[in-house]
């Protein structure tokens, strides 16, 4: 059924023209094509896709709508810092990052907006689960 389909991931965003320049040049990823409804799709691995969908400002939800999984958090993070994103930091009584980064269980995981406001993840598995 499903599990040998591919994906695309879609996420409102206002302004597809300026989403489209923040996931190509400041994360990397390769544009693929745009729809005649502006909706702008670009390359993920393992061959899924990420759309960039025309919505209204305020479509973006208040959680994590993407994590890409890495092998090396903090270079990711000073990378992607150098290019100019913003990493969040937190610290809550049951939530809190150290320089961006939160530890749970399995994994690390640090969090950015992207040009649009749409909530972004990096993750990286620790030794023990990957």
């Amino acid at each position: 059924m499903l599990t040998a389909t591919r994906t695309t991931t879609m996420l409102p965003v206002e302004d597809p023209e300026r989403a489209g320049r923040f996931y190509s040049d400041m994360l990397g990823l390769k544009p693929l094509s745009t729809g005649p409804d502006g909706t702008r799709i670009f390359a993920l691995g393992q061959g899924d896709a990420l759309g960039l969908m025309p919505a209204e400002k305020g479509a973006q939800t208040a959680h994590t709508v993407l994590s890409f999984e890495v092998p090396d958090l903090e270079g990711e993070i000073r990378e992607l810092e150098d290019k100019g994103v913003k990493f969040e930091d937190y610290d809550m009584p049951d939530f809190k990052t150290t320089n961006h980064i939160a530890v749970m269980g399995g994994e690390r995981a640090a969090w950015f907006h992207d040009s649009e406001g749409n909530i972004l993840c990096l993750h990286e598995l620790l030794d023990s689960e990957a």
